[in-house]
């Protein structure tokens, strides 16, 4: 509706809206839907990968840009890391006007870090066991997601819901804080600057680790793929002895 609008707008028709204050746009993109081209080699994740690298490829500051879900067909946090990373490329690279519709609540964190994201959500009403749609659209990131609400009214077995629910609350718990927040770091990282887990999760008891000082004396430059792997093992196999 929203690309519609402008089309009309540009080209001087009547839209359908009360009001409507809208610039001059260069090019429309979508990125809406899910379908595969089996007959190409082609699965549902990799058109949806080629059409969004269509978009970041020939967007400019004055396109618009529609984008219904990235990221849906792999991993969680395969989709989650994509999603996030297109939408700083959106914003801080190319500047366009976008309209990004996810359900990955991570996303929303983007809200407080970024100048220009301005999140949105319909309005939903809880009733018992049901929702309802209030066809509203207010500001600010939706406090959780309706899945499986909406799989309990497209008739999955009741046990199943049940089971989804006690599911979802254990996965809610490892990855949001204590203000029901997604655990992802608010700072981002400079350019260049690569975040990743500790090797050993657990410091040495007291003192130095030794396992971090012989890998600060290790010239990797001088090691073959074989013996990378080998020391690998070693010190995994060391780690896990001195944890037990």
């Amino acid at each position: 509706q929203a690309a519609l609008v402008a089309l009309m707008a540009q080209m001087g028709s009547f839209v359908a809206a009360s009001k409507a204050r809208l610039g001059v746009v260069d090019r429309i993109f979508t990125r809406v839907g899910a379908s595969d081209e089996l007959s190409r080699g082609q699965s549902t994740f990799m058109v949806e990968m080629s059409e969004t690298a269509n978009i970041l490829n020939h967007a400019t500051s004055k396109s618009l840009i529609i984008l219904d879900e990235i990221g849906r067909g792999t991993s969680t946090f395969d989709g989650v890391s994509i999603a996030w990373s297109v939408t700083e490329y959106l914003h801080d690279k190319l500047k366009a006007r976008t309209l990004f519709a996810t359900h990955y609540h991570e996303l929303t964190e983007l809200g407080r870090v970024l100048r220009g994201v301005r999140n949105q959500h319909v309005a939903v009403k809880e009733w018992g066991e049901g929702i309802i749609f209030l066809h509203q659209i207010v500001e600010g990131p939706t406090d959780k997601s309706y899945g499986i609400h909406v799989a309990r009214l497209a008739g999955i077995p009741r046990e199943v819901v049940e089971r989804s629910k006690v599911i979802l609350a254990g996965l809610e718990a490892m990855t949001l804080d204590q203000h029901d927040r997604p655990k992802l770091a608010l700072k981002r990282p400079k350019p260049g600057e690569l975040q990743q887990l500790a090797l050993f999760a657990k410091p040495a008891p007291s003192g130095p680790d030794p396992l971090l000082a012989e890998l600060a004396k290790l010239d990797y430059n001088r090691l073959s793929p074989l013996e990378a792997l080998k020391k690998l093992s070693d010190y995994v196999e060391k780690a896990r002895k001195r944890a037990t």
